[in-house]
């Protein structure tokens, strides 16, 4: 996938119609629903600990990587979000499958599903401040040992966020290892850290940045990428929203062989709410 996909893609979701109802009921739900607990229509959308059911396409396109040159890759994350009350405790449980084109050497590229990521956060609500805190479970499901880690992993996902009339401002970590999986593959621990920013502007347009800081704690390689992008959201339905966005990211500290030196991050999701 090439970075006029990702573009395209968000120009022309930005050109879909919207109906006289539907800005009338997102310029009455924001005036209604008041700014103190930036509890607002951008704010709710883009909050991670949000209880919406939610349909996700992302894709990262990565045109340079470091030590291999004339090389590009690209990741689609298809990504599926259910909130849940189990034992009385809200849950938000999360599920996602990467789709990964990856270069193989010494020539040549592959493209095959990856490995898929379940992740159950119990949610904290607070007033201003929020968390989430839960285990993940990493499958092997990749359909090429290019695409995966040929192991299963656990460990344990954090999310804390702030919520004002201006916007978010949080963090997710997850930390995972394997456990078990094909003996001639090497064991995996790693941690991801994705400080998140979002800065609403009018009319429901915001801006973004969400570069997920990666570490393999087994061979010390890693990646720092900061990104600054954009979104907007439209209103399709009573209960459903279309959250469209385009982020480019620059690393801007990274050690090893094919770590993403630049990418694009670009996606939608479609958000149902249930509350």
């Amino acid at each position: 996938m090439k970075v006029r996909h990702c573009l395209m893609g968000f120009v022309l979701a930005s050109l879909l119609p919207l109906s006289n109802h539907a800005q009338a009921q997102t310029s009455s739900s924001e005036t209604s629903e008041g700014s103190s607990a930036g509890d607002n229509v951008a704010n709710r959308a883009n909050n991670p600990l949000t209880p919406t059911v939610m349909l996700s396409v992302h894709d990262y396109y990565i045109p340079s990587l470091s030590g291999i040159h004339d090389r590009d890759a690209n990741q689609t994350l298809l990504r599926g979000l259910m909130p849940h009350l189990t034992g009385g405790l809200p849950q938000l449980f999360r599920v996602t499958v990467p789709i990964s084109h990856v270069p193989q050497f010494p020539y040549g590229n592959t493209t095959a599903v990856g490995d898929t990521t379940f992740m159950d956060l119990f949610m904290f609500p607070g007033e201003g401040v929020s968390f989430g805190v839960g285990p993940v479970l990493v499958a092997p499901t990749a359909g090429n040992d290019s695409t995966g880690s040929g192991k299963w992993q656990a460990g344990a996902a954090g999310v804390a966020v702030y919520a004002g009339s201006w916007g978010l401002i949080g963090n997710l970590t997850i930390y995972q290892q394997s456990f078990a999986g094909k003996a001639n593959r090497e064991d995996a621990m790693s941690l991801t850290n994705q400080p998140i920013i979002f800065f609403n502007l009018p009319d429901d347009f915001y801006l973004r940045s969400s570069g997920i800081w990666s570490f393999n704690l087994r061979n010390g390689d890693y990646y720092i990428p900061v990104g600054l992008g954009v979104g907007k959201i439209w209103p399709v339905a009573e209960k459903v929203k279309l959250n469209a966005f385009v982020e480019p990211q620059y690393t801007v500290a990274y050690k090893g062989i094919g770590a993403p030196r630049w990418q694009i991050y670009c996606g939608f999701n479609v958000q149902i709410s249930v509350m």
